[in-house]
């Protein structure tokens, strides 16, 4: 502390400092007692879906999607003072956060990486690919379930010889794609599926050609599984 501001700590006793007022809320006024955010309560809502994961989605949240495009440079800033990044998509209506690339700089990591086992990772670049495939013809992508099964199965060999662990294998990597919102139930259907857009944000045509070629290898018998998991790395904020 220096004199100067001793000295404007004795004249404040004379003439207090007035309180600034609270920010009131843009949208609907304060929200909750002590509420000094700037944000309605449905961008709220979408800055709270994107921090828990894994995505904000037109079709499946259309209010909290509405709300984000409308209040997208306060979310960004906001993700921003947190080192993270949003990644938006106006026309596959999907958006999710991001490390933000830091360079340099020392930041903390708010988004845990989790390894993909081999099933986990071949199972999404099938997805992918079949995303791309109901893009070009302008079609929603829908899966069954004995359609991701049968697709796994090309790779059993590589994996395990017992079909009955391996079966339970592919099922639990399909329930984690559902747990993680990349593949949604269709209503009134047990076994079908509609792939998340999110996956073309997740996987550039690149990354899919350079996978899709590992895995062309090891499917030919020339490529080790266990090398080809421990490369897949999802970023997921449920984790």
């Amino acid at each position: 502390m220096n004199w100067s501001e001793t000295e404007l700590e004795t004249e404040a006793e004379a003439a207090p400092a007035a309180v600034p007022a609270p920010v009131a809320n843009k949208g609907n006024g304060p929200l909750f007692l002590g509420d000094t955010g700037n944000l309605p309560a449905e961008a709220r809502r979408a800055l709270c879906q994107l921090l828990a994961g894994p995505s904000v989605d037109a079709q499946r949240q259309p209010t909290q999607w509405t709300a984000l495009l409308r209040h997208e440079e306060t979310v960004r800033s906001l993700l921003c003072e947190l080192f993270l990044e949003l990644v938006l998509d106006r026309d596959g209506g999907i958006a999710f956060t991001r490390q933000a690339d830091t360079a340099e700089l020392d930041s903390p990591t708010l988004l845990r990486s989790a390894p993909l086992t081999f099933i986990e990772s071949v199972l999404l670049l099938f997805l992918r690919q079949q995303l791309a495939e109901a893009d070009t013809r302008g079609e929603r992508a829908v899966v069954e379930e004995l359609q991701l099964v049968e697709a796994m199965s090309i790779y059993q060999k590589n994996v395990s010889t017992d079909q009955a662990g391996y079966g339970k294998r592919v099922t639990a990597a399909i329930a984690k794609m559902r747990e993680n919102q990349l593949l949604s139930k269709l209503r009134g259907s047990e076994d079908r599926y509609e792939i998340s857009p999110a996956l073309k944000l997740l996987f550039s045509a690149e990354d899919v050609q350079t996978l899709a070629d590992a895995y062309r290898q090891l499917r030919d018998g020339g490529g080790s599984a266990a090398e080809l998991a421990g490369d897949a790395v999802a970023d997921d904020a449920e984790e």
